[in-house]
């Protein structure tokens, strides 16, 4: 490359008019201009790259992300220590289910923050084909040598070293399929037929696939999730009372018809007063509040819990809260509950940010699904509802829980990224 040199005849200017080039102002040489020379490297386009990818200029998004990150963590160090004893009893290996769980937030986290690049209207575009492929996925656990039944629950499926439980993204896609359904009918809800038709046939068709595996837990998430929708999608409430009327007959009669299901009602009804409920039914509830009780204010001591030595029934899973309460004490409890009600906040703000009736319905119906499903859990620890078995989102052990908590978190970050801030 030939450089040209500046006319001589080109008149000086001075200090005032031009400032003085130092070295570090001049610009690079073009590669062309020297062959041999390789490009220096640029370590803050390398930054600002990152920031584009994983950026976004929202406090909604920090505020959802940096809960939910914490949360995970949190649920890594509790698993560990919930697990340890009875998995090393079992296998000699004290970290298998910590392991485990940690390959799982490895692979859900990037997950999320894949999910969370996506702009809404894929997943607008590929709510049916979701609902589609996860009730497909649903019925898998009736197949002979793929479902697998776990405790009276044929809700898992075991495909060579894979298991999955399908209904956690029954979950996720019939949030996003309620967003899609009411967000096209927003001018017509007031009809209780568009209501009806197709929510009521195709919600029916999710739910029952899931009843079918007598996994009553996961069937009244999925039902909470649909009144949630059409409450956010703006259906009236007279409908709305109807639908809510219907859905608990419904529930009545099935858990009428379980035994099962029957005695540990009427046990929780009673109090667990009685010693054969209390050896029997009740023997996983009472050995809960004697770890809540145990941990006092202050805790045990992380790693010291008592009731997790074969005492406590899935202490890594469904009564893992019970840990927490015995380990951590009423502070440990205290900082859960409000974890899950800054998350709750967070969810709340994307809502009330967003204009587009798909974002705002999607968005509550996840939040309903991980909310909701926090506090039923909790509730069921303490007492002040009969066991049900669903999992502590983001903290409990369980991959497919986990992964598809991320997967739905990662959607309304995705949403909150393009969504102006409302306060």
């Amino acid at each position: 490359m030939t450089t040209t040199r500046p006319s001589a005849r080109r008149t000086a200017r001075t200090p005032a008019t031009e400032p003085l080039r130092t070295p570090q102002a001049r610009p690079a040489a073009h590669p062309a201009s020297n062959p041999g020379a390789q490009p220096a490297a640029h370590p803050r386009r390398a930054v600002v790259a990152v920031q584009r990818v994983f950026g976004a200029e929202n406090p909604n998004f920090y505020l959802l992300l940096g809960t939910t990150l914490f949360l995970v963590i949190f649920g890594l160090v509790m698993v560990l220590s919930s697990s340890s004893v009875e998995v090393g009893a079992r296998t000699g290996d004290f970290f298998a289910s910590f392991q485990r769980q940690g390959f799982y937030a490895i692979l859900g986290v990037p997950l999320m923050l894949v999910a969370s690049r996506v702009p809404a209207v894929f997943w607008k575009r590929a709510a049916w084909a979701a609902l589609i492929g996860t009730s497909v996925l649903q019925l898998a656990v009736f197949i002979p040598g793929v479902g697998i039944n776990y405790q009276g629950n044929q809700n898992w499926i075991h495909i060579g070293s894979f298991t999955a439980q399908p209904s956690e993204l029954v979950k996720l896609s019939l949030a996003l399929w309620l967003g899609w359904v009411l967000a096209a009918k927003q001018n017509l809800l007031g009809d209780w037929k568009h209501v009806f038709i197709p929510i009521g046939p195709v919600a029916a068709v999710a739910i029952g696939l899931v009843l079918l595996g007598k996994d009553l837990g996961t069937a009244l998430i999925l039902l909470s999730i649909v009144l949630g929708c059409l409450f956010y999608g703006g259906v009236r409430l007279r409908i709305l009372g109807a639908a809510i009327g219907i859905v608990g007959f419904v529930v009545f009669l099935f858990t009428r018809f379980s035994s099962n299901r029957t005695n540990r009602i009427d046990a929780w009804l009673s109090g667990c007063t009685s010693k054969s409920d209390q050896l029997g039914t009740c023997w996983q509830t009472i050995h809960g509040w004697w770890g809540i009780a145990s941990g006092g204010i202050f805790g045990s001591g992380l790693g010291e819990s008592k009731v997790k030595w074969s005492w406590l029934p899935e202490a890594d899973n469904d009564f893992i809260f019970a840990i927490i309460g015995d380990e951590l004490g009423l502070i440990g409890a205290i900082v859960v509950l409000v974890l899950f009600v800054v998350l709750a906040l967070s969810f709340i703000r994307i809502i009330r940010a967003s204009d587009d009736p798909f974002v705002r319905v999607s968005t509550s119906g996840i939040m309903i699904w991980i909310i909701g499903q926090a506090f039923v859990n909790i509730a069921v620890v303490l007492g002040l509802l009969p066991v049900l078995g669903v999992p502590l989102p983001l903290i409990s052990a369980g991959g497919s829980s986990l992964i598809a908590s991320l997967v739905g978190i990662g959607i309304v970050l995705s949403y909150a990224r393009h969504t102006p801030v409302k306060l």
